[in-house]
């Protein structure tokens, strides 16, 4: 059996699984019908909105034209302000970085913040092989770090499961605390676990949503103050991120916070934002003693190749596409099999796995085009996944920097094309064979493969459209 077959099968399994699962479905219509209600109060006016996507759209854009010398410039300004900078280009080598640091600092006990980098490495079950403790600080990271479940969104990484299945999980682990299933009071106790953790930890991991090329500045938005401690109680902070994060500079900042998140949670900001641009210095209070930047690679400067899928790389990780995307709230992040779910999942996975790995993942898409309209950044979705369903067929050869390309082709389906592309060329035979299908149609098979698991299959009318035309008394001039 094929590598794509497989991964077909699997994925199909994936969906089926999901799609009956009845509470799984109430719970992600529930939280998204809230998430995409708020984003829509924070812009009444769509003429601002436009005009903050499309500023937001140019800053990116910038960034990574000039991608090159700003991560130049990224490291000259933070290796002045004392920042280590480290480079990977993958997960393995990120994954040796962080741990090679952590050794040096004889660190046992981490607390992370969060990052989807650092699941795209899978960096707690790398250190947790080498004897290392990791807690997740961030409450949706931390519920399904019990469940040993991967996040399922990637803002809300437990979206998938409701009050009663966090009840049970604190009821299994934490015994101690009276069972309740408000969220506030589970809140308040997940915040009275963790606090003896930040306080005891020997080193904090975080991600970074925007990195500064002008000042040397690493920027987190968080909500629950977790970010800050994991940043700032232990002795050293290690900060995980994709190379795409740089802006140039500052004032680039503020219009992709603003719509970020407001696309995100429908909040004109988040509680939280954290501008970390050193470690700490003689006479202040707080802070690490050092602070290290990995930047990653894994894939990111080969997708930057291709003029069309570099519009990839403008994300700036709010979920709004998924949250909006129709299939995802039927199916949950899970269903996907990858770090990243949901139409930029669709977009960008192929691209950085491969298409003979996850080229799959292009068919749940309705090609509704939500998704594009939503994006904060403008990222043309429906464009790029078309793009890569025709790359996982296409046979012949191309410049496109994706692995596994043409691996989905089926040589029975290409050649009706051909066929139908050699007499679509023809019209003299293109006339016989509408004919033919007229008069043939009781030939018609009766099951067409998975089309047809759920529809009728389809039958040519018994006259074409043209004969019907002609017997109306219409002549074609």
């Amino acid at each position: 059996m094929s590598e794509a077959h497989t991964q077909t099968r699997e994925f199909h399994e994936r969906i089926d699984a999901a799609l009956h699962n009845d509470q799984l479905r109430q719970n992600f219509r529930s939280a998204l019908t809230g998430i995409m209600a708020r984003r829509a109060e924070q812009f009444p006016d769509d003429v601002q909105l436009q005009a903050l996507r499309e500023q937001a759209r140019m800053v990116r854009a910038n960034a990574l034209v000039k991608q090159p010398q700003l991560l130049e410039q990224l490291e000259a300004k933070l290796t002045e302000n004392g920042i280590q900078v480290h480079w990977a280009e993958n997960p393995e080598q990120a994954n040796q970085i962080i741990y090679d640091i952590l050794h040096a600092a004889d660190a046992k006990t981490v607390v992370k913040g969060k990052s989807m980098v650092s699941e795209e490495t899978e960096l707690n079950h790398y250190l947790e092989k080498r004897g290392l403790t990791v807690i997740e600080s961030d409450l949706g990271e931390y519920i399904i770090q019990l469940a040993k479940e991967p996040p399922s969104h990637i803002v809300a990484p437990a979206i998938h499961k409701n009050r009663r299945e966090v009840a049970g999980l604190f009821k299994t682990f934490h015994p101690e605390i009276p069972y309740t299933e408000d969220i506030d009071t589970l809140t308040q106790s997940t915040r009275e676990i963790l606090r003896t953790r930040f306080a005891h930890a020997d080193a904090g991991i975080s991600g970074v949503n925007f990195a500064v090329a002008e000042t040397g500045t690493l920027c987190l938005v968080e909500n629950e103050g977790n970010g800050r401690l994991s940043t700032t109680a232990p002795r050293v902070h290690i900060a995980i991120t994709g190379i795409e994060k740089v802006v140039e500079k500052l004032s680039d900042v503020p219009p992709l916070l603003e719509i970020l998140t407001k696309s995100a949670t429908g909040q004109p900001i988040t509680t939280y934002f954290n501008m970390i641009s050193r470690p700490r210095q003689p006479g202040e209070l707080d802070g690490p003693e050092a602070v290290h930047l990995v930047l990653l690679d894994n894939g990111r400067s080969r997708i930057r190749v291709d003029h069309e899928l570099l519009d990839t790389l403008r994300c700036i990780r709010c979920g709004a596409c998924i949250n909006h995307c129709p299939v995802y709230v039927q199916l949950g992040g899970h269903a996907y099999g990858t770090v990243y779910p949901g139409p930029i999942g669709l977009a960008l996975e192929p691209q950085r796995i491969g298409i003979d790995k996850v080229g799959t993942l292009t068919s749940a898409c309705t090609m509704c085009g939500a998704c594009g309209e939503v994006c904060p950044v403008k990222i043309p979705l429906p464009k790029l996944i078309n793009r890569l369903r025709a790359e996982a067929v296409n046979g012949e050869r191309s410049a496109a920097p994706i692995s596994g390309r043409g691996s989905l082709r089926k040589s029975g389906e290409a050649g009706a094309w051909k066929v139908w592309q050699w007499l679509y060329r023809h019209p003299g035979l293109y006339r016989l064979f509408k004919l033919a299908a007229t008069r043939l149609r009781f030939l018609t098979p009766p099951s067409l493969g998975a089309w047809t698991r759920y529809r009728s299959a389809p039958r040519p009318a018994a006259r074409s459209l043209h004969e019907l035309a002609r017997r109306e008394g219409f002549r074609h001039e």
